[in-house]
């Protein structure tokens, strides 16, 4: 609890100096950074520990071996075969942000040796302890992509958009088709309810090729808006975050101030009400009535404050939020195509309607459809025409 490392063995990354400082590891700490980078280019753990293998990088038990002599983790024969789960825990440790985090795990008890991970609120974290491997905010970012699973397809790839679109109707997560004959091969996203029959939805097919210029042109238009007007483009941002609109802020700050003051008259009711019942001035049976009305009216103010408290607290979030996505418009002044980095750094998710046809024609050949694109920290960004 002093914020001194429980450890004698930093995370692969880093090493412990004679003062138990941990310091950079200049030799692993770039294979840290690659397996981020590779995670934010769209790909699973499996497949980044067969690039990691293929690229014959020693794995983490290999290099303790080689200083150490230490054969805890090291196997001969595999010296750089890199396994899925060594990947994923590298992915998942927050000391790469600076962070000491102690008592990590337990045992069940002196008996049993059985390892067991403590879960956050157990844990003690010290923040800025030592030199960050990965920002705090690409660090976040890979915790979300993580939390989107994507498989590759059976041609062993990645689609450019799994994992981040999803069908506007039924929320399920869209799936890549593709379709290849002789003469052409047509790759595009279709629901996956629709395509499991899990659910009563609509295929909202789009294709990737077209899928890909939209979102290509929209992402150009916001990076250059952002470039060539960055603090009007702050203020925006802002202002869309805040749902444009400071007197309904203060609207809910006074409903605020309303609900707690009258939580706390309530309270004092309640401590009235209990002081009359010990004394005999009401009845037992007249306290227990009126302490539940006053109860249920209180526990739903207090529900009614907390919700006012979070809207207003992304308030104070969206200046902070505003500037997290500007330091990616700054990280990419321009590009040539979109990547899966690029894409992964800049958007959330993408949520894809079904087509409608403009001449009103059930299969018209002039259709539109509609395209919701939401940027990483701010959601949808609706520029000015």
């Amino acid at each position: 609890m002093s914020g001194k490392p429980v450890t004698s063995k930093p995370v692969y990354g880093y090493l412990m100096d004679e003062d138990e400082n941990f310091i950079i590891d200049e030799e692993a700490a770039p294979v840290v950074r690659q397996i981020y980078s590779l995670c934010l280019a769209g790909n699973g753990p499996t497949k980044i520990a067969r690039m990691l293998t293929e690229q014959e990088i020693p794995t983490p038990g290999t290099l303790e071996y080689r200083r150490t002599g230490s054969t805890r983790r090291y196997h001969p024969g595999y010296e750089c075969k890199w396994a899925a789960n060594t990947v994923v825990h590298i992915l998942e440790n927050r000391e790469y942000t600076g962070c000491l985090v102690n008592f990590k795990t337990t045992t069940q008890s002196y008996k049993c040796s059985k390892i067991i991970y403590n879960s956050e609120d157990k844990q003690a974290i010290f923040e800025n302890h030592h030199e960050q491997i990965i920002d705090r905010d690409t660090w976040e970012r890979v915790q979300e992509l993580r939390k989107q699973r994507k498989r590759p397809n059976r041609y062993d790839e990645v689609g450019l958009f799994s994992g981040i679109l999803f069908c506007a109707d039924c929320g399920s997560v869209m799936y890549q088709q593709r379709y290849q004959t002789d003469k052409r091969r047509q790759d595009c996203y279709i629901c996956g309810s629709y395509k499991k029959r899990t659910a009563d939805c609509t295929a909202h097919f789009i294709r990737t090729d077209l899928l890909t210029a939209g979102v290509t042109e929209n992402l150009r238009k916001v990076t250059s808006y952002a470039a060539k007007h960055e603090a009007r483009f702050m203020k925006l941002l802002t202002e869309q975050t805040e749902d444009g609109s400071k007197r309904r802020n203060a609207a809910k700050k006074k409903e605020l101030e309303a609900a707690e003051k009258r939580i706390a008259e309530l309270s004092a009711i309640f401590k009235r009400l209990y002081e009359d019942s010990v004394t005999g001035r009401i009845s037992d049976e007249r306290f227990t009535e009126l302490s539940a009305d006053y109860e249920a009216e209180q526990k739903e103010l207090k529900e009614k404050a907390a919700a006012l408290q979070s809207e207003l607290s992304k308030t104070l979030e969206a200046t902070a939020n505003a500037e997290k996505f500007m330091k990616v418009v700054r990280k990419y002044t321009s590009f040539e195509e979109l990547t899966p980095t690029l894409l992964r750094e800049f958007v959330e998710k993408i949520v894809i309607h079904e087509s409608e046809a403009l001449d009103g024609k059930r299969r018209g050949k002039l259709r539109r459809q509609e395209i919701e694109i939401y940027y990483s920290f701010v959601g949808k960004v609706e520029l000015p025409d």
